[in-house]
């Protein structure tokens, strides 16, 4: 591909059942070379994630700690609104996103010069290791470095020049505030929520030699739980490398007179570098209603409004 051609990116943050047939049209209408999804379609929303996996654009995709809401945990069991005997919605997910799920592995998009690699599919976040008989049974997994060693060893499989990763929760290191990307904003208030295993194999990657323009997760929402008066950080840059937590939740609102809007964070990459983010609000008409630059180089602001 001519690389002095803008590669144009959106980032889908956290569904939670708010998916339509319009959703996929205004993706066309925006024109982007590649769709990004972070997780969270639903409560083993299977049928979201049907829809999603049918979308005819090139797509990566990680699920999130809601897609096995009912399978992961013993909470989540006890409170399965279907018999687990006889359906396996965790199952039936990966089945349908097929190839287009990167958790623990990489989809390469040859004619971008792009490879992204997905972190934990399925993660929760923080510090300590949990759930450790859901990834043991699914992934083989059982510790964060067991982890790690599984997402660097896809990101040295990649082969494109440029590396994206794809996760649902972002990697730690990017701040302990409650306010910072993957800061706890419950009690006891602040620490850093994000993935040690992602940024490991981050830094692992980087070591190697690869070049990774952009980082992008969810999980953590815009719409902080201890104020109302300000909201989460969005976007960190740092050793030439944009963070981005794409989770503006709701993603569907609707405005005056019953019209919706639907956002995507959309992402311009030139020439292996992040030159603007920005996100948009998409109208009926599919036309963008309201743009908030994120990022441009050097400068970078919060996000959701």
């Amino acid at each position: 591909m001519n690389q002095t051609k803008s590669i144009k990116i959106a980032v889908v943050g956290d569904v939670h059942d708010r998916w339509e047939a319009e959703d996929g049209e205004a993706l066309k209408h925006l024109g982007v070379d590649l769709a990004l999804f972070v997780g969270d379609f639903g409560n083993e929303s299977v049928e979201v994630v049907r829809a999603i996996a049918s979308l005819d654009i090139p797509k990566a995709v990680v699920f999130g700690n809601h897609d096995a809401w009912y399978t992961a945990t013993e909470w989540g069991r006890s409170k399965c609104p279907y018999d687990r005997a006889v359906e396996n919605r965790v199952k039936q997910q990966l089945d349908l996103m097929g190839e287009a799920h990167v958790g623990y592995g990489k989809r390469d998009f040859p004619e971008l010069d792009i490879t992204v690699v997905g972190s934990r599919p399925f993660t929760w976040g923080g510090s300590e290791w949990k759930y450790n008989d859901f990834y043991s049974e699914w992934f083989g997994v059982e510790s964060f470095e067991e982890s790690a060693r599984l997402i660097a060893g896809a990101a040295a499989d990649a082969d494109c020049e440029n590396v994206i990763f794809l996760g649902h929760t972002g990697p730690t290191g990017l701040g302990e505030a409650a306010e910072d990307p993957c800061g706890r904003d419950w009690k006891p208030l602040g620490g850093d929520w994000g993935d040690p295993d992602f940024a490991e194999a981050i830094d692992r990657t980087r070591s190697a030699g690869k070049h990774v323009p952009l980082v992008t997760f969810g999980h953590m929402h815009h719409q902080l739980r201890h104020t109302k008066h300000e909201l989460r950080k969005s976007v960190v840059s740092a050793k030439g490398t944009v963070y981005l937590n794409a989770a503006c939740v709701p993603r569907i609102i609707v405005e005056r007179e019953c019209s919706k809007l639907r956002n995507f964070s959309i992402v311009l990459l030139e020439k292996g570098t992040v030159s603007e983010m920005s996100l948009v609000w998409v109208g009926e008409d599919f036309a963008v209603q309201r743009e908030q630059i994120l990022y441009r180089q050097t400068e970078s602001a919060t996000a959701c409004s």
